[in-house]
């Protein structure tokens, strides 16, 4: 008995020491993290979908990041390396969340990159706003990541348009260019990213004098959408906008084609993944279109000489997901190079003050909600391969 009290004393005295060894660290740095200032690297965090349901995602984020810290830590940034370290995320919010708490409490980061997905990305911001630690997600589009109730997340960034932008340049695509009067909309009704497109673009619609005539939904996951994409032609729609991911939209056109329903159909930056083309086959990819942060195909310069370094690195033709990532590498360095330091509070300051920055997917400054001001570029197929169609300036 003596000796299991003792050894109950000496487990107490040890976990009080651990308790305050860790109120120490925090009181050197309020932000929640401690500075690498005086270390040879500088630690930056991924929390990524590297695995679930939506891992192309986060996958192609991860391959562009990783390309341009290999690019940057070739000369390195006053004299440091930037030091990588990846979260699973598993394409789900808890694990997000998770995430973010490791990241920034047992890894010590400057900053996260990620999520890849809005509702990803939400499940972190008031953990962030929380330790002062800035995010960048460089796929989020959901405004309410970094402006929500009139307030804005001054942690949050994004390297991406916003979901009104996106959903009301498909508006006006589908009005002025296609001349479409009446259209569908096909709705993931899981996804806050999915909801916001469909709002932005059903308000620009029919602002343009056009009339959404159905609306159905389903949930990620869902792989029978036959039913419901039936309902949708006994509508005859002249077009059908389904702002969903990958996944399931490579199975919506596969079945809207068996199933006969020839109306043109037009998503997000949701669909921009290899494997739709993969579920969906080319054929199903005739007469479709979505609108995106960037094309191969683009003839500008910087676009170019992006695509060569990918290629050479992975042998592959890089999406805009990997354009993102890489954008968002070479975003964060130019903070951490103007704030002179490792600090979070100083990184956050000198992303607001980001101007004329000349990236991938355009040239970089943000407004007052944190949004960047650049161009969204729409795409179509041709015998499975994504096609410029043409770039729209904000």
């Amino acid at each position: 008995m003596r000796k299991r009290k003792l050894n109950a004393l000496f487990m107490s005295l040890m976990l009080s020491a651990g308790v305050l060894a860790a109120c120490s660290g925090n009181d050197e740095q309020t932000s929640g993290t401690e500075s690498n200032g005086s270390g040879e690297s500088i630690k930056i965090g991924a929390n990524l979908e590297l695995s679930g349901n939506v891992a192309s995602y986060g996958q192609g984020i991860a391959e562009g990041l990783d390309l341009a810290i290999e690019e940057i830590n070739k000369e390195g940034i006053d004299g440091k390396k930037i030091e990588l370290v990846k979260a699973d995320n598993k394409s789900e919010a808890a694990e997000a969340t998770s995430g973010a708490l490791k990241l920034i409490n047992q890894d010590k980061v400057s900053a996260i990159v990620g999520s890849a997905t809005s509702t990803n990305t939400l499940a972190q911001v008031q953990i962030a706003q929380d330790n002062q630690v800035p995010i960048i997600t460089p796929s989020g589009t959901n405004p309410d990541i970094t402006f929500k109730d009139n307030k804005l997340n001054d942690f949050i960034f994004r390297t991406c348009f916003i979901d009104p932008f996106q959903g009301k340049v498909a508006a006006n695509f589908a009005v002025d260019e296609l001349g479409i009067k009446n259209a569908a909309i096909l709705i993931d009704s899981s996804s806050d990213y999915a909801k916001g497109l469909a709002n932005a673009f059903k308000e620009a619609f029919e602002e343009s004098g056009g009339k959404v005539i159905a609306e159905e939904a389903y949930v990620a996951k869902d792989t029978d959408f036959r039913a419901t994409l039936t309902r949708l032609k006994s509508k005859n729609p002249e077009f059908v906008y389904v702002p969903g991911y990958y996944e399931e939209v490579g199975l919506i056109l596969k079945q809207a084609k068996e199933l006969g329903l020839e109306a043109p159909f037009m998503g997000g930056d949701g669909w921009d993944s290899p494997t739709l083309v993969e579920i969906a086959g080319a054929d199903a990819l005739t007469n479709v279109y979505f609108t995106n942060h960037y094309s191969s195909g683009d003839s500008e310069e910087k676009v170019q000489n992006f695509v060569k370094s990918f290629e050479a690195k992975y042998k592959e033709t890089p999406d805009a997901f990997n354009a993102l990532g890489y954008d968002t590498g070479y975003l964060l360095a130019d903070a951490i190079k103007r704030a002179g330091s490792s600090d979070p509070v100083k990184i956050k300051q000198a992303l607001e003050e980001t101007k004329d920055l000349l990236l991938v997917t355009g040239n970089f400054a943000f407004d007052k909600q944190h949004n960047p001001v650049k161009p969204l570029t729409i795409l179509t197929f041709e015998n499975g391969k994504q096609v410029f169609e043409t770039k729209i300036n904000p």
